[in-house]
């Protein structure tokens, strides 16, 4: 059954191993931040670092592994019908607002909306690692310069991963402007047997 991520929020919940996720863009260009952590031990939890470094890319997709801290697998993209994701940038805060927006109101943050959801889950704050960000288009120059462009993904594009363990996972509906092309939508997710 598919579940409804509303547009600028977020949701926790558990899969096991062996289980599948889809994670679909309904509408396009709208990214989806997502955690992972053992559910037996919290403590391990997604890396970017080992990922980059085990798949010996920055482009995570089809095919690819998602790596624990611990240097164990925890998802495996089976598909990928964007092929456009990014694993270098945090998720966003209400730091990233006053920052890099200059936006000292409150704003919808991807962090805030992963730790209130995994909150249940006796998740805090301190424990959000760096998300993988499903659909989101990150460049950089010959420089080393990133930038964030619009997505790729097109209405109905998704991504299909396979839990390797037991796992806690947390998805949003991002809320940076420069993320989604201005505008905000929803995300869909199914837990697939």
């Amino acid at each position: 059954m598919t579940q409804v991520i509303e547009r600028q929020t977020g949701a926790a919940f558990r899969i096991k191993k062996g289980q599948k996720l889809k994670v679909t863009d309904p509408k396009g260009e709208q990214v989806s931040d997502m955690v992972l952590f053992n559910a037996e031990d919290k403590r391990e939890k997604i890396s970017s670092g080992k990922t980059l470094d085990f798949e010996e890319s920055i482009l995570i997709s089809r095919g690819n592994f998602l790596w624990s801290n611990r240097s164990r697998k925890m998802m495996k993209i089976l598909e990928d019908t964007n092929g456009r994701n990014d694993f270098l940038l945090a998720p966003c805060s209400p730091e990233t607002f006053q920052i890099m927006y200059e936006n000292p109101e409150y704003h919808p943050s991807c962090f805030e909306n992963l730790y209130t959801n995994l909150k249940k889950f006796d998740i805090e704050p301190d424990d959000i690692p760096t998300a993988f960000n499903i659909f989101m288009n990150v460049q950089f120059d010959e420089n080393g310069k990133l930038s964030v462009e619009a997505p790729l993904s097109k209405a109905g594009d998704f991504v299909l991963f396979e839990a390797q363990m037991d796992l806690i996972i947390g998805l949003t509906a991002c809320s940076a402007e420069d993320s989604n092309n201005g505008s905000f939508k929803p995300i869909h997710f199914e837990i697939i047997d």
